[in-house]
């Protein structure tokens, strides 16, 4: 079943604010640089921060609310597809690249490419998607109110259910390792959620770091811990297989932040869509692009309801017995 999860007081309100701001505002911020007018051809740039299930699916999402919205690729829509394979360096140059462009609005995925968006594009809409704290990313002013000319989507994920899952798995469970990069703003948030959630759960939290992709399999091949978390870090996501691997070897199980890792071999979340959260970006594109809406004025928007997903195939990889409560709640069972 779907479940609504805990926020923190400014996501709450800004769930609150929806309602009262979704899709009826106008402003100063709309497409063509600033004119309030509607866009009948539009020009979107992407700036995606690497190549993953995640990030790919919420572009996948955001182009489809697009087209439901009216704005059909190769028709009236000129998509400007940038990747920095996740480099920070090339995400840098991809933002000065779409400042210098003729783009009506530009999206960008995920922290390190909306950081650089935000910083390089000042005179037009951006809006961003997997992006878990846009606050202390220096993205807006607050949640509710953002300020200027960003705003967009948080993944911000239910991190203390995912932790609880650990005992839920094992009851005798001591110790978890958390592999996490360090570069990353979006992922030392969700690491100090989740140290918080372990001490509740009488979790001993052992953390790894990595600067790049290629450190993830040595990283979580030093754990000596009773479970392996990783939340939506882009780096760490894109080498998923080298800790599922890992995760196998040892027979513990690994918690993923998101149901696409799930997918991919992790045992089990309590997390979002990012197809549908890349749809919910969309549609705020659509209300700037074709309504003319202010960025400043919109609410960072967020999903409340998650899905509990589990993968028995990997249960039986990692040696995990996956208690029949838990696969009886579970949305989605993957055999």
């Amino acid at each position: 079943m779907k479940r609504l999860f805990p926020m923190t007081a400014a996501l709450a309100s800004t769930a609150l604010l929806l309602t009262a701001c979704g899709g009826s505002e106008t402003g100063t911020a709309g497409g063509g640089g600033g004119t309030g007018e509607a866009v009948e051809e539009a020009t979107v740039g992407i700036s995606q921060f690497v190549e993953h299930p995640s990030l790919d699916a919420a572009r996948e999402g955001f182009v489809a609310a697009l087209e439901e919205g009216g704005y059909t690729e190769g028709d009236n829509l000129t998509l400007d597809l940038q990747n920095a394979s996740g480099d920070q360096g090339t995400s840098t140059s991809i933002a000065s690249n779409m400042a210098s462009s003729d783009a009506d609005l530009v999206l960008a995925i995920a922290t390190p490419s909306a950081q650089g968006v935000a910083q390089a594009v000042t005179d037009r809409p951006v809006l961003f998607t997997a992006v878990t704290d846009p606050v202390e990313a220096g993205l807006v002013d607050s949640l509710e109110n953002p300020g200027g000319n960003v705003t967009g989507t948080t993944d911000m994920n239910p991190v203390a259910e995912q932790i609880a899952l650990i005992k839920q798995l094992d009851p005798d469970a001591q110790s978890v390792g958390i592999i996490y990069s360090s570069g990353e703003t979006n992922s030392q948030v969700q690491v100090d959620m989740a140290k918080e959630a372990a001490a509740d759960e009488g979790l001993e939290v052992v953390e790894k770091a990595v600067t790049n992709t290629s450190e993830v399999a040595q990283a979580a091949e030093s754990f000596d811990t009773d479970a392996i978390y990783v939340p939506t870090d882009n780096k760490v996501v894109s080498g998923l297989e080298a800790v599922i691997a890992a995760a196998e070897s040892k027979q513990i199980p690994l918690i993923a932040g998101e149901g696409d890792s799930v997918e991919r071999g992790a045992l089990i979340t309590q997390g979002i869509d990012y197809e549908q959260l890349g749809r919910q970006t969309g549609e705020m594109a659509v209300r700037i692009l074709a309504e003319g809406a202010d960025p400043a004025s919109m609410p960072v928007e967020s999903q409340e309801e998650t899905e509990l997903i589990i993968n028995l195939r990997a249960a039986e990889r990692m040696g995990v017995e996956v208690p029949q409560e838990l696969r009886d709640s579970a949305d989605q069972v993957i055999e």
